[in-house]
């Protein structure tokens, strides 16, 4: 057996499900934007609790960052909610 094959993923994750999961989101701070981050990552985890976000402001003031912790239930889901969130106009950056 070829022991430099890639082995499979979903054994080797790091992440055991369930678990909490905090990702950070990133966007211009603008009015709605708290809002729309909670009601997208409520679509991945319905359960999520709004009154955990956190929140900090850049320097600036022209950016904000939210930081929303999720109950991961599977690698799917939380490439879902990546790609949610990624693709929604006021998000800049995911991590």
């Amino acid at each position: 057996m070829d022991d430099s094959a890639p082995s499979d993923t979903r054994r080797d994750s790091l992440i055991e499900y369930p678990s909490p999961f905090p990702i950070k989101v990133m966007g211009a701070k603008v009015d709605g934007f708290v809002h729309t981050v909670v009601e997208i990552v409520r679509r991945f985890d319905p359960g999520f609790d709004a009154a955990t976000v956190e929140l900090r402001s850049s320097k600036a003031g022209k950016y904000l960052g939210i930081t929303v912790t999720v109950t991961a239930t599977s690698r799917e889901q939380l490439d879902g909610l990546y790609r949610a969130l990624t693709s929604h106009p006021m998000v800049k950056v995911v991590l």
